[in-house]
């Protein structure tokens, strides 16, 4: 049972009862004073964690019935951080408190288990272990993007050789396999097809944006392509608004343009004088957000495409972004190696990843919103954790005068091998399956062009 007020209750048969009250929160200017009582019946772990301005402070230990600790924390010293509010106004902004109970039946019990004991158990719950990849090869240079559709059940594919590509796929019970049914080619752009997306509401229905300067709308039921935009600028970005409306194209001259999907002609154009790299909207379609080489990430409400905010995100570039699928957080990935994850309500960096050595070049949250996928020249893509799900704790944080669930954990959990620096990565909307694509090359160094397609349960 959970009382969503200032008390947080959290019950289990056997398995002991916290109630946790937070009794003080003070905030001026960069000092936080927080005070945070709770009382135990039965036996828990709890664990009480601190966080404001990029900044976190974790307590935790174990305790029995009829304790009922109060602890108090103040800050007066600015941490060193790279994700520091750049506004004024979030100078007296609540930080985010939380209490997390990590619910056992017996500590004592749970305490004397050996070490070999603990990681065999821990290996029977890792996420994707025994899971792997498959090989799929249609293009005759080197893949630059990959994406499905709206239904999980296609996989599209651009690439330097001009052309995009279809593979149909079909799911069978728990496992989804690619059939043998052969890929689709869309063909008719001159140049390098260097990203496309599907029509969020169609799921035959793709744009492609290539160097030729046009982006192009497909269907693939027949493989004709049925409207054309001649821009600009040689074309590297595209996305859909989630409904389906509108499609912004980015370009190499930093130029953004928003075409109307019905007409398939520009309704917006604006031209930035700063490195634009990669564009997304907010899953309700009223905030666009673009990564800039600045390393910050540009908000802007829409449609009047007008600055609401300037996070300083990074310490190099903003290369890519990824839109949780419930529209809580957005990822992004940066020169200086890092993933950074925000939250969007708050507009406030809650947790970094530091796992990649190299510039990030792509990123994607899978359907649930529960891990990440990134990936750079590293010669690995990694997978984090960002949900509670892996562990069997419950946590919620106090936030504008009640406790919400709080989802963030940050555990690495696979890291799937690689041969070559990676392009693209995406996961399925419905499915635990992860594409992904990149400068793979043959025992001659010529480009391999293929993608891979990793969940499988066999190779």
């Amino acid at each position: 049972m959970v009382t969503v007020t200032n008390t947080v209750t959290v019950m289990g048969s056997g398995m002991g009862t916290v109630t946790g009250t937070i009794t003080t929160i003070v905030t001026v200017m960069w000092t936080v004073t927080v005070t945070v009582t709770f009382t135990v019946t039965g036996t828990a772990t709890v664990t009480i964690r601190v966080t404001g301005y990029g900044y976190s402070y974790n307590y935790g230990s174990g305790y029995r019935n009829g304790d009922s600790p109060s602890y108090g924390y103040s800050y007066v010293k600015l941490p060193n951080s790279t994700f520091l509010p750049n506004r004024k106004q979030n100078n007296n902004r609540v930080p985010s408190v939380s209490i997390e109970i990590r619910r056992m039946a017996d500590l004592h019990k749970v305490s004397a288990v050996s070490a070999k004991q603990q990681g065999e158990a821990m290996a029977e719950t890792i996420p994707f272990k025994n899971l792997h990849s498959r090989e799929y090869q249609g293009h005759k240079k080197k893949v630059h993007s990959v994406a499905w559709n709206c239904s999980g059940t296609k996989l599209a594919s651009g690439s330097v050789d001009q052309t995009a590509r279809v593979w149909q796929i079909e799911p069978h019970g728990h496992v989804s396999i690619l059939s043998k049914v052969k890929d689709v080619e869309l063909k008719g752009h001159t140049d390098s097809v260097d990203q496309l997306c599907w029509d969020p509401k169609h799921g035959d229905l793709i744009a492609t944006a290539s160097g030729d300067k046009t982006v192009r709308l497909w269907d693939v039921r027949s493989g004709k392509c049925s409207q054309q935009a001649e821009l600009s600028g040689e074309n590297i970005n595209i996305t859909y608004k989630p409904d389906g409306t509108h499609v912004a194209v980015g370009n190499r001259d930093d130029e953004l343009t928003i075409l109307d999907v019905r007409k398939f002609k520009p309704i917006h154009k604006r031209k930035f004088n700063y490195e634009v790299n990669e564009i997304a909207w907010n899953m309700s379609g009223d905030m666009f957000f673009l990564t800039t080489g600045n390393g910050t990430v540009e908000v802007l409400g829409y449609p009047s495409l007008q600055a609401v905010d300037t996070l300083t995100a990074h310490t190099a570039g903003c290369y890519c972004i990824a839109i949780d699928p419930f529209g809580r957080y957005f990822a992004v990935g940066s020169a200086d190696s890092l993933v950074s994850l925000w939250n969007i309500s708050e507009m406030l960096c809650v947790r970094t990843f530091t796992k990649l050595e190299w510039p990030v070049r792509t990123i994607s949250f899978n359907h649930t919103g529960d891990y990440i996928a990134s990936a750079s020249e590293d010669l690995f893509i990694d997978i984090v954790c960002v949900s509670s799900c892996v562990y069997d704790m419950m946590r919620y944080e106090f936030n504008g005068g009640c406790w919400q669930s709080n989802v963030e954990s940050g555990r690495s959990v696979h890291q799937i091998p690689c041969r070559a620096a990676m392009n693209s990565v995406e996961w399925n909307p419905k499915y635990n399956l992860l594409a992904y694509a990149g400068d793979d090359k043959n025992k001659y160094q010529a480009d391999e062009g293929v993608f891979r397609i990793f969940g499988f349960e066999n190779a």
